[in-house]
């Protein structure tokens, strides 16, 4: 609770710095500010209490997943030290609605309350519209932040209907509650209905197939930056928040769910990594490879032993990869509206320190050891076939060997290809954010029970 207190009090302190003309200290006091938060939020991660009639409740999961979400945070917030100079708008206005997301983000993890659930999802998504579109004199960002403002406020209407369903048949709001009455023996129909508008409206959140059609577009059209944001914070965000809302309201999974889980799950690795493959757009290809992650992310639905944890080392070591590569992709492409990977020919010369964490990086979302992305899916496949899907996870298998196709045509692309233009010199924070990122993405590989022990 003080964590969320505290990010809110953080962004406001970001407009006030823009009203007294302190523009050069926004940034770095963010920065600290986002550290001393991490450590509240350390506090309170053995200090598990609901506030406000259970409206946040404060438990292991959402601090650890709170911490995550703020150590993102601090990456995107000092890649912008850089990104947002050519940019006519006011930094602050960058740098608050990233940290007043990061309040959503939060809030969505530590809900005890469907209407708590709801104000964070809204915080969240109306962040990453403004975002979205945020280049104004581009019409690719103009036409992402539309698309994806009409399709998510659609998506948002859905869980909506939901959750007044769910009211309506159980006569609350607090989950426990609703957890408690699910498991009497006559439900009205609305209750499941209800679910299943939820779950349907999640499935868009974090682009899972059927509901994926919007991301290529908008994750091509947005600022560079704002696609490292919806890659990694937002998508960990909703499949955390996905999980949540399944084990606490659906904690005896139906066979009939089980089975949609499944089919969702083994759609959205073989779509997201076929559609990937056809990709020349760097950032399009990672919008098809996020797809593809999101339904390996879902396979956690399904298994109990210490699923939680698992989810939240796939999530990171994803999301570590993610911030890498960002941090490449920002220095190669600019921001210049071409990110095609013409862009990369010939890095392995001109920057041989970028070209490997690139590498590194999509080697780890590959699954290839040492990185941290093979032991999560190692980790991920074992409960799974443990939990009896057996054929999920060799359909899992292939896809990762399908992935390994278009992660290496852009190493390739790097190693081999001459270099088609003079590049500048590298911005420090790149190289830090780059570096920091890939190092503790390797350091998970090596140590996964700091981790995995967390929420066992």
């Amino acid at each position: 609770m003080y964590t969320l207190i505290a990010i809110i009090g953080l962004g406001v302190l970001c407009l006030l710095f823009e009203i007294f003309d302190l523009r050069k200290a926004i940034i770095p006091v963010t920065v600290i500010g986002l550290l001393a938060i991490l450590g509240l939020d350390i506090t309170e991660f053995n200090s598990p209490q609901a506030y406000y009639n259970n409206m946040i409740v404060v438990s292991k999961f959402s601090a650890a997943f709170s911490g995550l979400f703020i150590i993102l945070t601090i990456f995107l917030v000092t890649l912008g030290h850089k990104f947002y100079q050519n940019i006519q708008s006011k930094i602050s206005d960058f740098i608050a609605i990233k940290i007043f997301l990061l309040a959503g983000a939060v809030a969505m993890v530590s809900f005890g309350n469907l209407a708590m659930f709801f104000l964070g999802i809204e915080v969240l998504s109306i962040a990453l519209y403004v975002l979205a579109s945020s280049n104004r004199l581009s019409i690719k960002s103009n036409e992402a932040g539309l698309k994806y403002f009409l399709m998510g406020s659609f998506a948002s209407g859905i869980i909506l209907f939901g959750i007044c369903l769910i009211y309506g048949a159980m006569g609350s709001f607090d989950v426990l509650e609703i957890s408690e009455l699910s498991r009497s023996a006559e439900l009205p129909i609305w209750f499941p209905i209800g679910i299943v508008l939820i779950f349907i409206g999640m499935l868009f959140k974090i682009a899972a197939v059927p509901f994926h059609f919007w991301a290529p577009d908008v994750y091509e059209g947005s600022p560079a930056l704002t696609t490292a944001l919806m890659s990694t914070l937002a998508k960990v965000t909703a499949i955390a928040t996905l999980y949540k809302l399944v084990t606490i309201m659906n904690a005896d999974l139906s066979e009939g769910f089980q089975l949609v889980i499944v089919i969702v799950s083994m759609a959205s690795m073989t779509v997201g990594n076929i559609m990937a493959l056809r990709q020349v757009n760097v950032k399009r290809m990672l919008a098809y490879s996020g797809i593809s992650h999101a339904g390996f992310m879902l396979m956690t639905l399904l298994s109990t032993a210490n699923s939680a944890g698992t989810l939240l080392y796939y999530t990171s070591a994803y999301a570590l990869a993610g911030i890498a590569a960002f941090s490449v992709i920002l220095y190669v492409c600019k921001n210049n509206e071409n990110e095609d990977m013409t862009n990369f020919h010939g890095l392995g010369k001109t920057n041989p320190l970028l070209a490997a964490i690139l590498t590194a990086a999509l080697l780890s979302m590959a699954g290839i050891p040492i990185f941290s992305g093979f032991f999560a899916k190692l980790f991920l496949f074992t409960q799974t076939i443990q939990a009896g899907y057996l054929t999920l996870v060799i359909v899992a298998v292939i896809n990762s060997i399908i992935s390994v196709g278009y992660y290496f045509k852009l190493i390739v692309a790097m190693y081999t290809k001459e270099p088609n233009e003079t590049r500048t010199a590298t911005p420090a924070v790149i190289y830090a954010v780059a570096v920091i990122a890939i190092v503790l993405n390797i350091a998970l590989g090596l140590f996964p029970s700091l981790v995995m022990d967390l929420l066992s």
